[in-house]
This record gives C-alpha cells, structure tokens and sequence, in this order.
C-alpha cells in the first residue's frame, strides 16, 4: 500500500510544533515560530491564538512562494526548489 504525504501540510505541522507561546500581562496570548520572521498572532485564549497562528503561517508561506521568497527548510521539506512546470499538452 502507497503512502500518500502532503508536503504542504507536513511543513505547517512541522512549524506549528516549534511555535512558542507567552500568557501577556493582561492575560491573553501572544505566538510566534522562531523560523519564520513576522509570524505572529495573538488570542484571548491559547486556543485562539493556536488558531490564529495557524492562519498567519498559511499566509505567509503562500505569499512567500508567490513572491520568491526563500522559505526555512524545516524536517528536510524544502519549498525553495524551482517549480518544473510541464506543457500544457502534457497534462
């Protein structure tokens, strides 16, 4: 049996497990992934901030790959490599 692996999903998983969360003062939360500069979000509850997080990376990970620009290789998935794209006829 063939196991199917989503690259793209595997990499947010794999980032998601070294974000770091701090309870703030005022008692909601603030996350961040070290490897990934400017991913930052905030929730009234861990929870929340999860979630926020979560949608922050996505965004960034799909800007950064429209717009070229290089990405942290994270559990040997590398997103920099150039896209091979085939002719039309192909498909």
């Amino acid at each position: 049996m063939m196991t199917v692996r989503f690259i793209l999903t595997d990499y947010v998983s794999q980032l998601l497990a070294h974000a770091v969360y701090d309870k703030l003062d005022d008692g909601t939360y603030a996350g961040r992934i070290p490897e990934c500069r400017g991913v930052v979000a905030f929730g009234a509850t861990l929870r929340e901030c999860e979630d926020e997080l979560h949608s922050t990376l996505e965004d960034w990970i799909l800007v950064g790959l429209k717009l070229g620009h290089p990405l942290p290789m994270i559990a040997e998935i590398n997103l920099n490599k150039d896209m091979a794209y085939e002719p039309m006829e192909a498909l």
